[in-house]
């Protein structure tokens, strides 16, 4: 793992922390290839050595994610279907997240509830539905019974059936919930979700996305790509552990809400070069992006 102080543009100094793999990861170009000259440029300006990077290529060759072409900064990596198939953000989730802060997903009042009993002896099984569950936004109100303010029944569906455990889950769906004698939405929202701790990321993430605002204004095209892979890893570290939920059930003004919006405004400003083989991490946000910034509206 490498930390970088980035010398933000309103003289802030915030450290952002990428892996050499994930830094490799994200210089995935449209047509699944990696140049070696610019992902070397970006390390280095993240502060990593040649070496790091030389390692880290050699695993991931060894590990069948790469295949590569031509020697040190005039090589090309070419990606497998074993890597592509792993590294694809969930934009259905970014969408959702947009669609929320500007009001387009409001909250019906229903709380979703998943309760699995899955026995000992298939306790991989048992602990994967709980990762499960738990990136899905879910919160614990007591052992095995997780609730989410979200409609999440097909997506616990999909992963129960794949770990064959369909006949231990049950599912419900209620307005009428208390935990511990709190049965107001939002007290509910603050007992059983770490808020604080989501609204501090968020406030990280607003710091480091305005001033890669300022700074994208007369960035060099190596330095655009550099702040856009530290955005993504930043925007990752904050919206991972978000479980997403309405705006009814959150402190207002919401942190995250501002965030994003600055992280918006950011893509928006990156993708308007119209590069040739543009990495893919710019591919990805571009449709979402466009929908935030340009509404439908606007687009046609």
């Amino acid at each position: 793992m490498t930390t970088r102080s980035w010398p933000l543009a309103i003289g802030h100094h915030q450290t952002t922390e990428i892996s050499t793999r994930s830094l490799v990861e994200s210089m995935l170009r449209d047509d699944a290839t990696i140049d070696a000259g610019a992902l070397y440029d970006v390390a280095n300006l993240l502060g990593m050595t040649d070496q790091q990077v030389r390692l880290c290529i050699k695993r991931m060759v060894s590990d069948g994610q790469f295949v590569v072409e031509g020697r040190g900064r005039k090589a090309v990596l070419y990606a497998t279907d074993l890597l592509r198939s792993t590294i694809t953000p969930d934009l259905e989730y970014v969408r959702f997240m947009y669609a929320q802060d500007r009001g387009g997903a409001p909250w019906d009042g229903q709380w979703h509830l998943v309760a699995f009993a899955v026995p000992e002896s298939s306790r991989a099984a048992r602990d994967a539905i709980r990762d499960a569950i738990v990136r899905l936004g879910g919160a614990p109100i007591q052992g095995g019974l997780y609730v989410s303010p979200n409609q999440w029944e097909d997506k616990i569906a999909s992963v129960a059936t794949e770990l064959a455990i369909t006949e231990h889950i049950s599912t419900l769906t209620t307005t009428d919930l208390s935990v511990g004698g709190t049965g107001q939405p939002r007290e509910l929202a603050s007992r059983l979700w770490p808020l604080e701790e989501v609204a501090e990321r968020h406030r990280r993430l607003l710091t480091f996305a305005e001033s890669a605002l300022s700074a994208l204004q007369r960035a060099s095209a190596i330095e655009r790509l550099t702040i856009a892979i530290e955005l993504a890893a930043e925007f990752t570290r904050a919206v991972d552990p978000d479980p997403l939920l309405p705006p009814r059930l959150l402190p207002q003004p919401w942190i995250g809400t501002a965030a994003r919006a600055t992280v918006a405004a950011c893509w928006a400003e990156l993708i308007k070069v119209d590069a040739p083989q543009r990495i893919q991490l710019f591919q990805w946000y571009a449709d979402v992006i466009a929908e935030v910034a340009w509404p439908a509206s606007v687009r046609s």
